[in-house]
Protein backbone atom coordinates (compact mmCIF):
# COMPACT_ATOMS: atom_id res chain seq x y z
CA UNK A 1 0.00 0.00 0.00
CA UNK A 2 1.25 3.48 -0.83
CA UNK A 3 -0.03 7.03 -0.62
CA UNK A 4 0.62 10.41 -2.20
CA UNK A 5 0.92 13.14 0.41
CA UNK A 6 1.35 16.89 0.21
CA UNK A 7 3.61 18.99 2.41
CA UNK A 8 5.54 22.18 1.80
CA UNK A 9 3.83 22.72 -1.56
CA UNK A 10 5.27 19.45 -2.91
CA UNK A 11 3.86 15.97 -3.35
CA UNK A 12 5.57 12.76 -2.25
CA UNK A 13 4.82 9.08 -2.94
CA UNK A 14 5.34 7.20 0.33
CA UNK A 15 4.98 3.69 1.71
CA UNK A 16 5.29 2.40 5.26
CA UNK A 17 8.83 2.63 6.67
CA UNK A 18 10.01 5.13 3.99
CA UNK A 19 12.35 7.93 5.05
CA UNK A 20 11.75 11.20 3.20
CA UNK A 21 13.27 14.67 3.38
CA UNK A 22 10.73 17.50 3.26
CA UNK A 23 10.71 21.26 3.78
CA UNK A 24 10.98 22.29 7.41
CA UNK A 25 8.18 21.21 9.75
CA UNK A 26 8.04 22.82 13.19
CA UNK A 27 8.35 19.68 15.33
CA UNK A 28 10.98 18.22 17.61
CA UNK A 29 12.83 14.98 16.80
CA UNK A 30 10.68 12.03 17.84
CA UNK A 31 7.42 13.95 17.42
CA UNK A 32 4.57 12.53 15.35
CA UNK A 33 3.17 14.43 12.35
CA UNK A 34 0.13 13.74 10.16
CA UNK A 35 -0.03 14.53 6.45
CA UNK A 36 -3.04 15.09 4.15
CA UNK A 37 -3.53 12.22 1.68
CA UNK A 38 -4.14 13.10 -1.99
CA UNK A 39 -4.22 9.52 -3.26
CA UNK A 40 -4.28 6.11 -1.62
CA UNK A 41 -3.52 2.86 -3.43
CA UNK A 42 -3.67 -0.67 -2.09
CA UNK A 43 -6.11 -3.40 -3.09
CA UNK A 44 -8.31 -0.52 -4.25
CA UNK A 45 -7.39 3.01 -5.27
CA UNK A 46 -8.90 6.25 -3.99
CA UNK A 47 -8.17 9.66 -5.46
CA UNK A 48 -9.12 12.65 -3.36
CA UNK A 49 -10.83 15.83 -4.40
CA UNK A 50 -8.60 17.37 -3.03
CA UNK A 51 -7.96 14.91 -0.15
CA UNK A 52 -9.13 11.36 0.57
CA UNK A 53 -11.63 11.47 3.44
CA UNK A 54 -10.82 9.18 6.35
CA UNK A 55 -7.27 8.47 5.16
CA UNK A 56 -4.16 9.52 7.03
CA UNK A 57 -0.40 9.14 6.87
CA UNK A 58 1.50 9.40 10.14
CA UNK A 59 5.23 10.01 10.30
CA UNK A 60 7.88 10.39 12.98
CA UNK A 61 10.37 13.26 12.80
CA UNK A 62 13.87 11.78 12.70
CA UNK A 63 15.90 15.00 12.64
CA UNK A 64 16.04 18.64 11.59
CA UNK A 65 18.82 19.30 9.09
CA UNK A 66 19.94 21.67 6.34
CA UNK A 67 20.34 21.02 2.64
CA UNK A 68 23.35 21.54 0.42
CA UNK A 69 24.43 25.08 -0.33
CA UNK A 70 23.07 26.47 -3.58
CA UNK A 71 25.03 29.31 -5.20
CA UNK A 72 23.25 31.85 -7.41
CA UNK A 73 25.91 33.70 -9.38
CA UNK A 74 25.10 36.33 -11.99
CA UNK A 75 27.66 38.15 -14.09
CA UNK A 76 27.31 40.75 -16.80
CA UNK A 77 30.37 40.65 -18.99
CA UNK A 78 32.53 43.73 -19.51
CA UNK A 79 30.53 45.76 -16.98
CA UNK A 80 32.29 44.80 -13.74
CA UNK A 81 28.90 43.63 -12.46
CA UNK A 82 28.67 40.48 -10.37
CA UNK A 83 26.23 39.14 -7.79
CA UNK A 84 26.78 36.06 -5.67
CA UNK A 85 24.18 34.73 -3.26
CA UNK A 86 24.17 31.52 -1.27
CA UNK A 87 21.22 29.60 0.15
CA UNK A 88 20.76 26.53 2.36
CA UNK A 89 17.27 25.15 2.85
CA UNK A 90 16.06 24.04 6.27
CA UNK A 91 14.83 20.43 5.97
CA UNK A 92 13.11 17.82 8.10
CA UNK A 93 13.77 14.09 7.81
CA UNK A 94 10.58 12.08 8.40
CA UNK A 95 10.07 8.30 8.72
CA UNK A 96 6.60 7.12 7.65
CA UNK A 97 5.18 4.93 10.42
CA UNK A 98 1.56 4.30 9.42
CA UNK A 99 -0.75 4.57 6.40
CA UNK A 100 -4.45 4.05 7.01
CA UNK A 101 -7.59 4.36 4.95
CA UNK A 102 -10.04 2.37 2.80
CA UNK A 103 -10.45 -0.09 5.66
CA UNK A 104 -6.75 -0.99 5.59
CA UNK A 105 -3.90 -0.03 7.90
CA UNK A 106 -0.22 -0.60 7.21
CA UNK A 107 2.29 0.01 9.99
CA UNK A 108 6.06 0.14 9.76
CA UNK A 109 8.04 -2.59 11.48
CA UNK A 110 9.47 -1.34 14.80
CA UNK A 111 13.19 -0.73 14.66
CA UNK A 112 15.10 -3.21 16.88
CA UNK A 113 17.30 -1.65 19.51
CA UNK A 114 20.97 -2.03 18.72
CA UNK A 115 22.37 -4.86 20.83
CA UNK A 116 25.71 -4.32 22.54
CA UNK A 117 28.64 -6.11 20.97
CA UNK A 118 29.42 -9.43 22.68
Amino acid sequence: MFAVIKTGGKQYRVAADDVITVDKIDAEAGASVTFPVLMLAGQTTAIGAPVVEGASVVGEVVEQTRGDKVIAFKKRRRQNSRRKRGFRADLTVVRITEISGLGETVKAEPKPESAPAA
